[in-house]
């Protein structure tokens, strides 16, 4: 498909169209970058996407244990810190 650069103030866009934003998955923020000559536009990354879901995937298993024996003490704890 071939587009048009459109003006917009100082700057230059292309206008995308819906099915292409739905299928790439783009909504309001996205990540643009250039690699040689092309511009890579792209989903913003968002590096805690999906935590919700596994703390929960982990404490339907009961796998959201914590692993010491006392919260908070360990035998290092215990015998190698000076407090």
């Amino acid at each position: 498909m071939k587009a048009s650069l459109v003006q917009i103030g100082n700057s230059r866009g292309v206008r995308i169209p819906k099915a292409f934003l739905e299928q790439a998955g783009l909504r309001d923020e996205i990540e643009i970058e250039v690699r040689g000559s092309q511009v890579v536009i792209r989903p913003a990354n968002h590096p805690r996407a999906g935590w919700d879901e596994s703390f929960a995937a982990m404490a339907a298993r009961s796998d959201d244990k914590l692993l010491l024996d006392q919260p908070g003490l360990s035998k290092w704890d215990e015998s190698e810190w000076v407090w």
